[in-house]
């Protein structure tokens, strides 16, 4: 699992579900989404004041479907695994990037935008790693005294923000600088890698 995957959700009540879905379902292709067979939860944002998260899981689809959105009441933003809705909506919102914001906008950017070639994962914990099998004692603990939380390294006169993270792409472990405009743009820099050929799931592409 992703750090950003052990957030608390809020589940709407049926009808507020319902009246959302009403609003959402014209925004969203290639099928609605059933008030009968769907759950909506949704998870405040602390860089933007006036979105939220919202996840929409079908339970009855074969395999289970599941959406996101960025949203307001009259505003829907469907998320597209790229980063352009969220560029897009840095600049509307627009995004709040500051010494409190900065590191969960960061988790959240590199979980909901995947690169043509897969996802840059951020990992604070050897359990966020995708494993096909459990390692072994003696390698969770070496992992263990490598991965870090993420953390500010620098605030710049402009109040943007370098970071320093661990990310799995593929099958490899790295360390990585990324640097946060106050735009929200964001960038990876200074990579090195820790660990290669890591018995781990793959996301497709």
């Amino acid at each position: 699992m992703g750090v950003y995957d052990t957030e608390i959700w809020e589940k709407m009540d049926d009808n507020q579900a319902a009246s959302f879905l009403d609003e959402v379902n014209p925004h969203l292709d290639p099928m609605p989404f059933s008030p009968q067979s769907t759950s909506v939860k949704s998870y405040d944002l602390d860089f933007y004041d006036d979105y939220a998260l919202v996840q929409l899981t079908d339970y009855d689809a074969i395999p289970n479907v599941r959406k996101y959105v960025l949203y307001k009441p009259g505003d829907i933003i469907p998320i597209t695994w790229t980063n352009e809705p969220i560029y897009a909506l840095n600049k509307k919102a627009p995004v709040i990037i500051n010494e409190e914001t900065v590191i969960d906008y960061v988790k959240f950017f590199f979980h909901y935008v995947r690169g043509r070639h897969g996802r840059f994962i951020v990992v604070e914990h050897v359990d966020d790693i995708q494993w096909k099998e459990t390692p072994p004692a003696n390698a969770r603990k070496a992992l263990s005294e490598i991965i870090a939380p993420v953390k500010i390294l620098s605030k710049g006169d402009d109040f943007s923000f370098t970071l320093s993270a661990n990310m799995v792409f593929k099958d490899s472990l790295f360390k990585t600088e990324i640097f946060v405009t106050p735009e929200g743009k964001v960038t990876l820099s200074n990579e090195d890698i820790l660990v290669e050929g890591m018995p781990v799931l793959v996301d497709p592409v």
